[in-house]
């Protein structure tokens, strides 16, 4: 296993050298923000080509790592690359601000986003080397089905409602999101739970849900993502925040006068 992470993160590296190059071409990082998500499908590939496992349980764990990682990938690919010609404002405040240095620390900002990827690649590698019983074969790819659909709801709910003219500088109240402000972070949590049940809680496994977690309430998910909404639509994502759960689906808060 220790050779074939290896030989993953070599690939990875030099991939994600090459995305680095391409924007110091352009001057635009925001293709970051699909690096990792693509890094995983990527590796769960190399993984499926050379683990010499079981194979019934490694195609199986192989193919739900790889399709949730590139609908991931392939949806944030055009949600934030290809529908902007221009840099991403977080991207664009960095490359202020790190200045003359920009380009050394953006090479190793591209890098991080494998170390990542690595890291999130390693429960579904632990899980495709597993013999689970038929109960947590089911309960696990029933959890991959409910939290794939989920995200993909959410999301697609989403980008409907933000195409609409008359929605902009508006909360989107529809579908899950009248019930979470950010249900598709919570279907992405609940996601990291298949390859526990389904590599039979293996440590290896136990990386992913402490570790998404930690990046959605303490890094680039939730603290970024609110305080740009209070930014954009004031009063009206205020008001969201007093009657809606911030995570977990629930049912909404009345909303005092």
């Amino acid at each position: 296993m220790t050779n074939i992470i290896l030989t993953g993160w070599i690939v990875i590296a030099g991939l994600l050298a090459t995305l680095w190059y391409k924007q110091e071409q352009t001057k635009n990082a925001t293709s970051v923000d699909v690096a990792w998500s693509f890094g995983i499908s990527t590796l769960v590939l190399i993984y499926a080509v050379t683990f010499t496992g079981q194979p019934f349980q490694a195609g199986l764990v192989g193919a739900l790592g790889f399709i949730w990682s590139a609908r991931l990938g392939l949806f944030l690919l055009k949600d934030r690359v290809l529908k902007h010609s221009s840099e991403d404002g977080r991207y664009a405040a960095l490359r202020l601000h790190w200045g003359d240095k920009a380009s050394f620390k953006f090479f190793w900002f591209y890098q991080a986003q494998g170390v990542i990827a690595l890291l999130f690649s390693l429960p579904i590698l632990s899980a495709m080397n597993s013999s689970p019983s038929n109960l947590l074969l089911g309960l696990g790819i029933g959890v991959w089905i409910v939290s794939v659909g989920g995200e993909t709801i959410a999301d697609n709910q989403l980008a409907a409602f933000r195409s609409l003219k008359e929605n902009r500088g508006k909360t989107c109240r529809k579908g899950l999101w009248r019930f979470s402000r950010h249900p598709n972070y919570f279907f992405e949590f609940l996601h990291w739970w298949t390859y526990v049940l389904l590599g039979q809680g293996a440590f290896l496994t136990w990386l992913g849900p402490p570790i998404m977690l930690l990046l959605l309430f303490r890094f680039t998910g939730i603290p970024y993502t609110e305080i740009q909404a209070v930014k954009s639509r004031g009063d009206d994502y205020r008001n969201y925040q007093k009657t809606t759960s911030v995570f977990i689906p629930w049912f909404p808060r009345k909303s005092n006068p």
